[in-house]
Protein backbone atom coordinates (compact mmCIF):
# COMPACT_ATOMS: atom_id res chain seq x y z
CA UNK A 1 0.00 0.00 0.00
CA UNK A 2 1.11 3.30 -0.87
CA UNK A 3 0.19 5.07 2.17
CA UNK A 4 0.24 2.36 4.80
CA UNK A 5 1.78 3.65 7.85
CA UNK A 6 3.41 1.47 10.67
CA UNK A 7 3.42 1.69 14.23
CA UNK A 8 6.81 3.49 14.01
CA UNK A 9 5.73 6.02 12.16
CA UNK A 10 2.62 6.60 14.36
CA UNK A 11 4.93 6.88 17.27
CA UNK A 12 7.01 9.38 16.02
CA UNK A 13 4.17 11.47 14.62
CA UNK A 14 2.71 11.22 18.30
CA UNK A 15 5.98 12.44 19.75
CA UNK A 16 5.88 15.20 17.03
CA UNK A 17 2.89 16.22 18.43
CA UNK A 18 3.75 15.93 21.72
CA UNK A 19 6.78 18.39 21.30
CA UNK A 20 5.15 21.16 19.41
CA UNK A 21 1.97 21.32 21.92
CA UNK A 22 3.04 20.03 24.87
CA UNK A 23 1.25 17.54 27.40
CA UNK A 24 -1.37 20.25 28.32
CA UNK A 25 -2.68 21.12 25.23
CA UNK A 26 -3.02 17.59 23.79
CA UNK A 27 -6.92 17.06 25.73
CA UNK A 28 -8.02 20.45 24.36
CA UNK A 29 -7.00 19.77 20.88
CA UNK A 30 -8.79 16.38 21.17
CA UNK A 31 -11.77 17.77 22.31
CA UNK A 32 -11.65 20.02 20.21
CA UNK A 33 -11.36 17.62 17.10
CA UNK A 34 -14.04 15.40 19.19
CA UNK A 35 -16.31 17.90 18.77
CA UNK A 36 -15.66 18.81 15.51
CA UNK A 37 -16.49 15.68 13.94
CA UNK A 38 -20.11 14.94 16.15
CA UNK A 39 -20.88 18.45 14.51
CA UNK A 40 -19.79 17.30 11.20
CA UNK A 41 -21.84 13.49 11.67
CA UNK A 42 -25.06 16.24 12.61
CA UNK A 43 -24.79 18.34 9.95
CA UNK A 44 -24.51 15.16 7.69
CA UNK A 45 -27.73 13.38 9.01
CA UNK A 46 -29.34 16.54 9.02
CA UNK A 47 -29.26 16.70 4.84
CA UNK A 48 -29.56 12.87 4.25
CA UNK A 49 -33.39 13.89 6.40
CA UNK A 50 -33.73 16.73 4.28
CA UNK A 51 -33.09 14.50 0.82
CA UNK A 52 -35.35 12.31 1.68
CA UNK A 53 -38.04 14.19 2.35
CA UNK A 54 -37.66 16.49 -0.83
CA UNK A 55 -37.74 13.18 -2.51
CA UNK A 56 -40.98 11.80 -1.37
Amino acid sequence: MFFAISPVQILVIALVVLLLFGGRKIPELMKGLGTGIKEFKNATKEEEKDNDKQES
